[in-house]
């Protein structure tokens, strides 16, 4: 069979090197790709990015499955547009994206299905949330509604930071390059201290599939930032208890 893997970074390198090791795979093409998977034997840049002009590929060379890795071609509906012309893709849809995409959307879906999360609040008038900064205080976090590349989330220690940041994400002139949703939106909430869990999991039939669950501690830097510190860790103690108990039965993830 042939595979397709849509992205250019290092994982979907990671992705298409493990998936070329199948003695079932012929081919698998990376799209648009990078240096490291333009000189693997194995993989076949394709300078293709655009979700139609891919589906038209893979509809062209008989892709028998697509693995879309970023974020980026999930919020511009490329799952739609593959499952449309009936194509398999693995991957979530627009709609479903938008949980990475929007953080606004994000916390109101956590908030309607109770899902515990720092308390909130949503602004697109710049005067509004400078003013929810100073009736909130500081350490206080703001976040760029949209996709801004892993730099659109401050931790402010304090409130010039705060005010610093909604300038650089509300205002035209502020710099910072967030693909909004519809308009420049920011969300901005209160400042916990303590480790995020993370759980990977695969909702294949019947069963759901876990792996060691890494966490991470964001604080403020120093001097102020422009996006959180983050220290990434997975203790020995704690995989293996994972790893003993790697299935459990699939519990149907409740809707949006």
């Amino acid at each position: 069979m042939k595979i397709l893997v849509i992205g250019g970074g290092g994982r979907e390198h990671a992705l298409a090197w493990k998936l070329a090791q199948s003695q079932r795979v012929q081919r698998v093409y990376v799209a648009p790709g990078n240096g490291g998977t333009a000189a693997d034997k194995r993989l076949v840049n394709v300078n293709i990015t655009e979700p139609e002009a891919l589906a038209a590929f893979a509809l062209a060379e008989k892709i028998a499955l697509t693995v879309v890795g970023p974020e980026g071609p999930l919020s511009q509906g490329v799952v739609d547009v593959f499952r449309a012309r009936g194509l398999r893709i693995f991957g979530p849809t627009k709609a479903a994206a938008q949980l990475e995409s929007s953080k606004a959307f994000s916390k109101d879906f956590m908030k309607r299905h109770g899902i515990p999360t720092a308390a909130y609040e949503t602004f697109t008038d710049i005067a509004a949330a400078h003013a929810f900064v100073d009736k909130v205080g500081a350490p206080i976090v703001v976040k760029a509604d949209g996709l801004a590349a892993g730099k659109g989330v401050v931790v402010a220690a304090t409130l010039p930071e705060a005010h610093a940041a909604v300038d650089w994400m509300l205002k035209p002139e502020g710099g910072l390059a967030v693909q909004h949703n519809d308009v420049p939106r920011v969300v901005i909430e209160e400042f916990w201290a303590r480790p995020s869990w993370s759980r990977p999991t695969a909702w294949p039939p019947a069963r759901a599939w876990s792996w060691p669950p890494p966490w991470t501690r964001r604080t403020p830097r120093s001097t102020g930032c422009s996006s959180p510190r983050a220290a990434w860790r997975c203790s020995t103690t704690t995989c293996r208890a994972w790893s003993s108990r790697n299935s459990s039965p699939a519990r149907k993830p409740a809707s949006s």
